[in-house]
């Protein structure tokens, strides 16, 4: 009697032990390669960029240009745009009272390349996935021909090309349609040039020029999500395609800010370019980078 009391112990210990190891992790838990992956590490699960932190960031405080951060791009080559401005360094930048400004001016008679100067400016650190935010005003509403962005591209262009790259438009902006911004991405499958770009189209806001507005999107493995001043407010989605490749999802690699205005060109410059408007600024408080560290 002592010996099957024994059996029947050791059979339901083998039965509850076997149970045990088959049993699929909790619905509150994902694997994900060799460990345990919370819920909340979905890209999709609700508080999921509640989890994000700070990064990077640059808050403009002081009265210059970090050079740790940012490099000028400089040139009157058209960038591929018709553009009419020659970005130079320097010139046309100012840091002060907490704000970056980017100043466009009218330097020759006008109308042609080279006639007007304005800057460029690329972060020297890229970032893969993230909440990137920029809040800007932009330059005062008083006329055709500036082209301001606040953009991103990926850092295999000196080897790649555009727009093989890929380029992801945070924020656009043509001063012939004001108070209207614009969010758009670019990929080999999906660009202006071809008239194929995915846009949000024009978005109105009202104090685009009046007020500071934060210009940002949430970026992961699965979509880019644009949005103005809250992470709730989503303008434009752009998900990752089923039958993703590099022509039309170049999004899972390193891209680097651009913060510039253009004066003129294909799409700035369609209704012509106001002398009078200039000097011309936009003006930013900050660029932030958070991301979901696990």
């Amino acid at each position: 009697m002592k010996n099957h009391h024994l059996g029947y112990s050791v059979l339901v210990f083998l039965v509850l032990m076997a149970q045990a190891c088959n049993e699929s992790p909790s619905s509150k838990e994902k694997e994900q390669g060799g460990g345990v992956q919370q819920e909340d590490y979905d890209v999709n699960a609700p508080g999921y960029w509640g989890r994000a932190t700070l990064v990077w960031s640059d808050e403009f405080d002081g009265n210059s240009l970090s050079k740790a951060n940012w490099k000028f791009e400089t040139g009157q080559n058209g960038w591929g745009n018709n553009e009419l401005q020659n970005y130079v360094a320097n010139d046309n930048v100012e840091v002060s009272d907490g704000t970056l400004k980017i100043i466009a001016m009218k330097v020759g008679d006008g109308q042609s390349v080279g006639d007007y100067t304005s800057t460029r400016l690329n972060s020297k650190k890229s970032f893969v996935y993230g909440r990137m935010e920029i809040r800007a005003k932009l330059p005062e509403a008083r006329g055709n021909g500036l082209w301001p962005a606040l953009w991103m591209l990926g850092d295999n262009i000196s080897t790649v090309g555009w727009p093989a790259c890929g380029e992801i438009d945070i924020m656009e902006y043509v001063s012939y349609d004001p108070n209207t911004v614009h969010f758009t991405i670019h990929s080999t499958a999906n660009n202006h040039v071809d008239g194929t770009e995915a846009s949000s189209g024009p978005v109105e806001l009202e104090s685009a020029e009046e007020d500071f507005h934060n210009y940002g999107m949430l970026w992961s493995e699965e979509y880019m999500k644009f949005y103005i001043d809250d992470i709730e407010n989503i303008i434009f989605t752009f998900r990752r395609p089923k039958d993703y490749n590099e022509s039309n999802w170049p999004f899972s690699k390193p891209f680097y800010f651009l913060m510039n205005i253009a004066v003129g060109g294909n799409w700035g410059g369609k209704e012509g370019v106001d002398d009078t408007i200039f000097p011309s600024t936009m003006e930013i408080d900050y660029v932030r980078v958070y991301q979901v560290t696990q």
